[in-house]
């Protein structure tokens, strides 16, 4: 993939002053009301940046020209909230009609999420395009399952120059959220076709996740992915080492050498964490296609088929009302959900993480 060369902190600085301001404050009222959001929002950026790089084609709705990624099959019945990206649109479109890309807001609203739960806030880079066209075939070839153990893992991440450390740290997104049983009743009941549940599982917590997931039992329940799910800290880490990893493809992290060493760090060392997720999410965030896009007006369709939807009667965002911005409350102090101030981590704005 080309390197984002051109990606840089205050992109919308003077074409839209006000544009991380304005996704902040979206992001705060989508977890007020509906704190399981934010969680779904920061997986966004993953899921769109390894199929062919952060463009937003993750957000194109299907065609009946073009089967997108929504229901790839690590996407379908996993990834949700997408109306939260559809309200932060809206809200720039208003301010700022035509400016801010819908893959920008991708990499800021996944930021937020992490700030708003209490983890590392950082710098973010700007300047994507959006994608014309989107893949399910693509997204189904490249993204890894729930199943996929560290060995996988690593050669996926370093495809993307990205890596160990990357791997561990990314996957700390993990800290908030929930997964469905589907996702691990091979573990609990045939690991690797044996008729016998995962060793690696602590008997305790396999007890646990037996009463959740039973066999024959609904498999769209859902269960923590850690200890704490609302709140981003290095809980992960520790549940790994103590064999309480939800999915197979988190708890292998601990059980595969090359991995385990990390997982103990960070484990540890909370702030290690935080300093190893920000480097891997601006890693991630370079990623690009190296083909043409635009700015969509609508992140769910490209602006030809926009135009074709709204029709000659009817309005865009930005022509549906033209007072929208209210400042946003300058700290997250008070906010319910939100269990401690974000860290700030500020990096070289030109410098590029190490690995």
């Amino acid at each position: 993939m080309a390197a984002a060369e051109t990606l840089r902190p205050g992109f919308y600085a003077q074409t839209c002053p006000e544009a991380e301001a304005i996704v902040r404050y979206e992001m705060m009222k989508a977890m007020i009301r509906e704190p399981r959001s934010v969680a779904s929002v920061m997986r966004f950026q993953f899921h769109d940046c390894f199929v062919n790089g952060c463009d937003a084609s993750l957000l194109l709705d299907d065609t009946p020209n073009m089967l997108g990624e929504k229901l790839a099959l690590s996407n379908i019945n996993s990834l949700r909230s997408f109306e939260v990206v559809d309200e932060v649109k809206e809200a720039l479109e208003k301010a700022c009609p035509g400016v801010v890309s819908c893959a920008d807001i991708i990499i800021m609203a996944a930021r937020d999420a992490v700030a708003l739960a209490g983890g590392p806030d950082w710098v973010v880079r700007l300047g994507r395009k959006d994608s014309l066209t989107a893949s399910q075939e693509d997204s189904d070839n490249i993204m890894p399952s729930p199943r996929a153990n560290a060995t996988s893992l690593i050669g996926l991440f370093t495809k993307f120059n990205l890596s160990v450390k990357d791997l561990v740290a990314l996957s700390g997104s993990h800290s908030i959220g929930e997964a469905r049983c589907f996702s691990i009743m091979f573990r609990l009941y045939n690991q690797s076709g044996s008729g016998k549940p995962d060793p690696a599982i602590e008997p305790g917590f396999r007890e646990k996740l037996d009463k959740l997931c039973p066999l024959g039992g609904d498999e769209n329940v859902t269960g923590d992915l850690d200890a704490t799910p609302k709140l981003f800290d290095n809980q992960y880490f520790k549940d790994l080492v103590a064999g309480r990893g939800f999915l197979n493809s988190d708890q292998t992290l601990f059980t595969f050498p090359q991995t385990r060493e990390y997982v103990k760090l960070f484990s540890k060392d909370e702030n290690e964490f935080f300093k190893a997720f920000v480097e891997g999410m601006l890693k991630m965030g370079e990623l690009q296609s190296g083909k043409g896009g635009e700015i969509r007006t609508n992140c769910r369709v490209v602006n030809s088929q926009a135009l074709d939807i709204l029709g000659p009667n009817k309005s865009s965002f930005a022509e549906q009302g033209s007072a929208y911005w209210i400042p946003p409350p300058t700290s997250i102090d008070n906010l319910e959900s939100a269990q401690r101030s974000s860290t700030l981590i500020q990096l070289e704005a030109n410098q590029h993480p190490t690995t």
